[in-house]
């Protein structure tokens, strides 16, 4: 067990850990979002409204496209903050705020929508879309929400360019 005196820094790249572990719960909501979408999917191909599907209405046809826009976007987002925690340390603390911000995001936005298209069961015990609202509201305030990292990304990006300037 590693410790420090009272007031002194703790040893180690703290800011790499914390990176590593929003590239982390940002790969969980891209499974949160997944799951949600796949349920929502199977769901709307299912349940029938004056004998047709309701995944054949455009509302919730539209509804679904944008829960996968959102959930490929974050795997992206996600599947790049991996690669540099891997193989960049260097672009480690961008790829991870630019991973958290869009698995936040798309997390809260996936599972709000995956509620709305299961309709009124949505939020009840019938079904269990409503286990994965709740974990992607957890995750996506968890070390910092998408404007947190937004703000972070921004300041990191200022750094850079008052450095290129220099």
């Amino acid at each position: 067990r590693v410790t420090a005196p009272a007031g002194e820094p703790l040893p180690g790249d703290v800011e790499a850990a914390l990176a590593k572990a929003a590239v982390a719960v940002s790969a969980e909501l891209v499974g949160v979002c997944q799951r949600a979408l796949d349920m929502s999917v199977e769901y709307a191909k299912d349940r029938k409204q004056f004998d047709t599907p309701v995944g054949a209405f455009q509302a919730v046809a539209h509804k679904c496209a944008q829960m996968l826009r959102h959930t490929e976007g974050a795997r992206a987002a996600a599947y790049q903050g991996a690669w540099a925690a891997d193989a960049a340390p260097d672009l480690l603390a961008e790829a991870s705020s630019i991973a958290k911000a869009a698995a936040s995001e798309a997390g809260r936005e996936v599972t709000a929508s995956a509620i709305q298209v299961h309709g009124g069961i949505g939020f009840t015990w019938e079904a269990d879309v409503h286990w994965l609202f709740k974990r992607a509201q957890l995750d996506a305030a968890f070390l910092g929400g998408a404007g947190v990292h937004r703000r972070r990304l921004t300041a990191l990006l200022a750094d850079r360019l008052a450095t290129a300037r220099s």
